[in-house]
């Protein structure tokens, strides 16, 4: 009996770490020019940290959620934009790309 029961807690572990969800949890470095919606894209009432990207032929812009990181990095990029490195978890929230960042850095020419 303990081993059939071990043995389901084992597929359910499993196949629950093989779920879209779990892998879109994954942490990821995205590398592109940082602006603020609201300074610099008019889309928010408030400053956030934005990252645009190129994936193959269109831009993708993520939103960087406010924490600690995000609100200390964020006059870096408030009143202009500039190429950064953003690495976190990316999820999608209502149809936009948000990214939970861990680290985000100025990237040097």
């Amino acid at each position: 009996m303990k081993k059939s029961v071990l043995a389901a807690l084992l597929v359910a572990g499993i196949t629950m770490a093989f779920t879209p969800k779990a892998l879109a949890a994954e942490a990821k470095t995205l590398t592109g020019e940082g602006k603020c919606a609201k300074c610099a894209l008019k889309e928010t009432k408030e400053c956030q940290n934005t990252v645009t990207v190129k994936e193959g032929d269109k831009s993708v812009t993520y939103y960087l959620v406010h924490n600690d990181v995000s609100k200390e990095f964020h006059e870096n990029i408030c009143k202009g934009a500039k190429k950064v490195k953003a690495t976190g978890t990316v999820k999608e929230v209502a149809g936009k790309m948000q990214l939970t960042p861990t680290k985000i850095e100025l990237v040097k020419d």
